[in-house]
Formats: C-alpha cells, sequence, structure tokens
C-alpha cells in the first residue's frame, strides 16, 4: 500500500483530502507545513518525529513542524470533524459500530501532559506512560479511528501549575476513562467496548438516554438486577439450558470466522423506567470458546426492540477493530511516535495521524471494492432461563443464583 502512494496511485484521493481540510488553516506556509507532516506520517520515515519528518519533507530543521503542532493557529477538533465525516462518506455502512477503547503511549519522565505511573493494556503492566481514548467507527467496508480525548489522572488536574505548564486549558476538570467516553459516542447507532467501560453503569445509563445501542464487556462479577430479582451474570450463564446456546460467527479473523458458542437472554422489562410499549430491549449474553469451554466472556447489551441475537453477536464481535485500528495508525502513520509534551501538541499530532490512518482505511476499501482483495464475509431443574417463541427470556432467579443487591 505504501508503494502505491509513493508511485502516485493515490495522488489524486490525497490532494482531495488536503482541500477538503485546507480551509481549517489560514495562512498559506501552515497548509503547506501540514500537507509536508501528512505525507511524511505516510511516507517510509524511519521514526516519525518532527526532526525526521523534516527532513524526507527537505526542510532545514524540524523548527516549522514543531511550530505546527505547538504554536500556529488551528483548532485539531476541526480537523476531527473532517475525519469523522470523510470516514462516514467512504467507509460508512447500515451494519456500522462504534468502538471505545484506550491505548497506551510510553514515555519518560513528568513533563508531558497526562503522564503519569498507570497501568497500560498496551504494555500489559504498570509504566509511565500517556492513556489516550479513542473511537473507531468499523463496517463491513473498514475501519478507521474518528475521535480521541487524554486522559488527564487527578495527579494532574488537581495541580493548577503544573497544567498551565503543559498548557491544558482550565476548564478541563478531571473525567473518568467512561466518561471520556461518553463524550465519543452520542451520534453512533451501535457502540460496543471492553469490560473497563462496560462495568460503568453510568456509562450505560447515558448510552440508553441517547438511545444508543450497545455491547458491552462486563466482568464476571456483574451483577444483572430486575424487578424479579439480582443475579450475578457468571451464575446466571451457569444456569443457562444446554438449547441456549448457539454456535455463532463473531465475524472473520485471521484463521478464518471467528465461531464460538453464544448464550443470549433478555431479562424483564423494567416497567418503571422503560417506555410502553418499550423501544428498546437490554439483553445478557456470554461468549463459550469452542475448544476451552471454561473461557467465557460476558457482555450486556441494549438493543433496539426485534434485533437479533446474530446482530448481537456482530456487535461484540466488531471490538477487535480498534485494536487493529491502533496497530496500523502506529506502525504505519506514527501514531504513537511523536516528541510533543505539551497538551495542544498532543491533539494536534493524534489528529493529524488519523488523518493519514483514515486515508489508507480509504484506500484499502477501494482496493477491496474493486476487487484487489476480495474476501467473504460470513452471514451474520429451576432455572429462571425461559424459551419465548425464538429467543431465550429470564424470568424469577433460582435460589442459588441469587446474590445481595449490596
Amino acid at each position: 500500500m505504501m508503494a502505491d502512494f509513493v508511485t502516485g496511485r493515490w495522488s489524486a484521493e490525497l490532494e482531495d483530502l488536503f482541500l477538503r481540510v485546507s480551509g481549517r488553516f489560514g495562512r498559506v506556509e501552515v497548509r503547506r507545513r501540514m500537507r509536508d507532516y501528512v505525507r511524511g506520517l505516510l511516507g517510509p520515515v524511519g521514526r516519525k518525529n518532527s526532526w525526521q519528518l523534516a527532513e524526507y519533507a527537505g526542510h532545514n530543521g524540524p523548527y516549522g513542524l514543531q511550530h505546527l503542532l505547538s504554536r500556529s493557529r488551528w483548532d485539531p477538533d476541526e480537523i476531527r470533524d473532517d475525519v469523522q465525516e470523510y470516514v462516514a462518506q467512504r467507509l460508512g455502512a447500515p451494519d456500522g459500530v462504534l468502538i471505545v477503547d484506550d491505548t497506551g503511549f510510553l514515555k519518560k519522565g513528568v513533563v508531558s501532559a497526562g503522564v503519569q505511573r498507570q497501568y497500560s493494556g498496551t504494555a500489559g503492566r504498570t509504566e509511565n506512560c500517556q492513556i489516550g481514548v479513542f473511537a473507531a467507527y468499523a463496517s463491513g467496508r473498514g475501519r478507521a479511528l474518528v475521535d480521541r480525548e487524554l486522559y488527564l489522572p487527578k495527579s494532574w488536574t488537581s495541580d493548577e501549575d503544573r497544567c498551565r505548564a503543559a498548557r491544558i486549558p482550565a476548564d478541563r476538570g478531571f473525567a473518568t476513562k467512561g466518561e471520556l467516553a461518553h463524550t465519543l459516542v452520542l451520534r453512533i447507532a451501535w457502540v460496543t467496548a471492553d469490560s473497563l467501560y462496560g462495568q460503568e453503569w453510568r456509562f450505560r445509563h447515558l448510552l440508553e438516554q441517547a438511545q444508543v445501542g450497545y455491547v458491552l464487556a462486563v466482568p464476571k462479577s456483574q451483577q444483572i438486577k430486575s424487578l424479579l430479582g439480582v443475579w450475578r451474570i457468571d451464575q446466571l450463564i451457569d444456569d443457562a439450558p444446554a438449547d441456549a446456546w448457539q454456535q455463532l460467527s463473531a465475524g472473520d479473523g485471521a484463521k478464518g470466522p471467528r465461531v464460538y458458542d453464544w448464550a443470549a437472554a433478555r431479562p424483564p422489562v423494567n416497567i418503571v423506567f422503560d417506555p410502553d410499549p418499550p423501544t428498546h430491549e437490554r439483553w445478557v449474553l456470554a461468549r463459550r470458546s469452542l475448544k476451552r469451554p471454561d473461557e467465557i466472556a460476558y457482555y450486556l447489551a441494549y438493543a433496539p426492540v426485534g434485533t437479533t441475537v446474530a446482530k448481537l453477536v456482530a456487535v461484540a464481535g466488531s471490538r477487535w477493530a480498534i485494536e487493529e485500528c491502533f496497530q496500523a495508525a502506529k506502525g504505519q502513520c506514527g501514531l504513537d511516535e511523536y516528541e510533543v509534551r505539551r497538551y495542544p501538541g498532543w491533539y494536534r499530532h493524534i489528529t493529524l495521524a488519523m488523518l493519514a490512518h483514515a486515508f489508507l482505511a480509504a484506500m484499502t476499501a477501494d482496493a477491496v471494492e474493486k476487487g484487489a482483495a476480495e474476501t467473504t464475509q460470513p452471514t451474520w431443574p429451576r432455572s429462571p432461563w425461559r424459551r419465548s417463541g425464538a429467543c431465550w427470556q429470564l424470568s424469577a432467579p433460582a435460589p442459588r443464583t441469587s446474590v445481595s443487591a449490596h
């Protein structure tokens, strides 16, 4: 793909993309630097920092590109909006899903905005790092990053002098990762995320208020509360009858369709809070490995009335796409290779890297549609489990599985 870009096959598309965003930059020299920066992110540059990008662009030094990220006048949120519009036009499809996740950026020192020793899923351990909360859009046509927020720990938001030195806006207070994720998702029909976000009831409640469908992973200790009782989700799934499980594909992986056993049931309608008749339904889902049946993942879902289990499974299975986006954006577009320290510079570099990644995603979608990389997509004793037509529903909890609400 990079060879195609270098030899100019995609030149016209890239020029159209530059034209789309050029109005966000008031001065000609800033527009030129933006173009050079993005071309460098797409090009064969060893490490995509200002020094090497400037050398690739033929600049005398890195100062022009550093000024682009630090002091020049342009709003990265406007470019983000352009990225979202571009991705919607090029990758938008009825099966589109928004995926929320965070990724870590390893850093040295204590000056970079938001940096501290904290757990990074990227590293798999506690490291000195920054954490970014991202949203990716994925459909049958492709996937791309479309939004981002920098997580600021309380050690930062409680220190006004430290925030001022990093040029963090004075009105930027502490927000949990779930609260940051909420700001990313309200215009999307479907959302999926891992258990860090799924276990936050406020996040789920805000999505339900906005009538945004979701399939969110939750820990095995998650409580399911209804007017009929309270269940712990792993104990509830233990009570599922054998014929409640069905084999479904969660989408293609590197080795073909990812087939698992799935069990799904609808808890009773909450007649106190839900409209009558309800427009959406809540679900409890579980995914069980075929080879290792003791490996079970758990989900809560909220979906328009009439949604099939196969659709919920397809949404749950799309979450892997954001990991692919992180890998591609870091490996091909330098998402993690910035050397800026201040808050505005982080947003500017990350947003331009997202712009570059969206371009690659659109070009990949074009290649697939033209047949260059065609692939075939998969077709999508006392127990509380009761069959209702083609679906399973939950009635009253068995005494063994009831737990305290406290």
